[in-house]
């Protein structure tokens, strides 16, 4: 088992923007470090969800055990709560059996609650209020959070609308700012940061490519399979890829149109991204991912 200091035990986490190449980047260190790989994505955790979240394939992960990938459907309501409770399951295990423990991923709220000192309070779901404010756009959830608490509306995802009404179930049942509810913890393990970055014009363009790859594979199919599978779940129509896909098939957008938008909200979402993970002051970065045969790897979501 590896042992740190203060008898803390060593996880690796890999984090970076869409399309940096976190999936194949921790593959080849989980095989060379004896490593298993925690999946720190919140769209992975859905089934079915291949295409449009560039989920790493069967073959990528032949060699290396993956966790956290798969476990519920688009229709279930999976939790940063219950995320940081079953990766912590899944790290332990791996422990366990004397293996490395590599978390990777793109999702900023996932590594502060699991990895670093943060620790989001405890609060039940409130029905009642999650009735009322359902049935309201993305714009008047953003402006309630907002004269709640600004900080917090400005951190949420654009058309998040989840997230803007867990965030106004928290503000309104503790009468505190989210910064203010949430509480400090030792984090458990000794953790070592590794962030993956590109220049911009590289980023961008690797974006791109990936949306073109993302069509040729099929994924206006894969939403139709999903729509007519699951319905209209929000996990689905609120998901970057999806979302732009289903504005074609309604007939809100030219396909040349919803390509480019996919296009420019993601690379948008890599802006934030990379926003959110520069606060950690532990991340080491300029961590180039190696070429491979003259090309820059294009798939690769974590």
């Amino acid at each position: 088992m590896f042992q740190m200091k203060k008898n803390k035990n060593k996880v690796i986490a890999v984090v970076g923007a869409t399309a940096s190449g976190k999936t194949a980047y921790a593959i080849d260190l989980a095989k060379k470090i004896d490593g298993e790989i925690v999946s720190a994505d919140s769209r992975l955790v859905y089934k079915d969800m291949n295409i449009g979240t560039a989920k790493p394939s069967e073959k990528e992960m032949a060699d290396i055990p993956h966790y956290m990938i798969d476990i519920v459907e688009p229709t279930f309501e999976y939790s940063a709560g219950l995320y940081v409770e079953d990766a912590k399951k899944c790290i332990d295990k791996i422990l366990e059996r004397g293996k490395m423990p590599i978390v990777v991923g793109g999702t900023g709220l996932y590594f502060r609650l699991l990895l670093e000192n943060y620790e989001m309070p405890t609060v039940k779901p409130d029905k009642k209020l999650r009735s009322e404010l359902s049935n309201k756009s993305y714009e008047e959830l953003f402006s309630i959070l907002q004269d709640l608490d600004a900080d917090a509306a400005n951190s949420v995802e654009k058309n998040d609308k989840k997230k803007l009404i867990r965030y106004i179930e928290i503000v309104k049942s503790l009468g505190l700012k989210l910064s203010e509810a949430r509480g400090i913890k030792d984090c458990e393990y000794d953790v070592e940061w590794i962030g993956l970055n590109f220049p911009r014009e590289i980023l961008y363009q690797r974006i791109n490519d990936r949306v073109d790859c993302m069509i040729n594979d099929g994924l206006i199919d894969e939403t139709k399979f999903l729509l007519n599978k699951y319905g209209r779940a929000s996990n689905i129509t609120e998901t970057i890829g999806y979302r732009e896909m289903i504005f074609y098939l309604d007939g809100m957008m030219t396909f040349d149109q919803a390509v480019e938008k996919l296009k420019q909200n993601t690379r948008n979402y890599a802006k934030r991204q990379l926003t959110w993970f520069r606060k950690n002051e532990l991340i080491k970065w300029n961590c180039y991912p190696e070429k491979r045969k003259n090309k820059y790897l294009i798939y690769g979501n974590m």
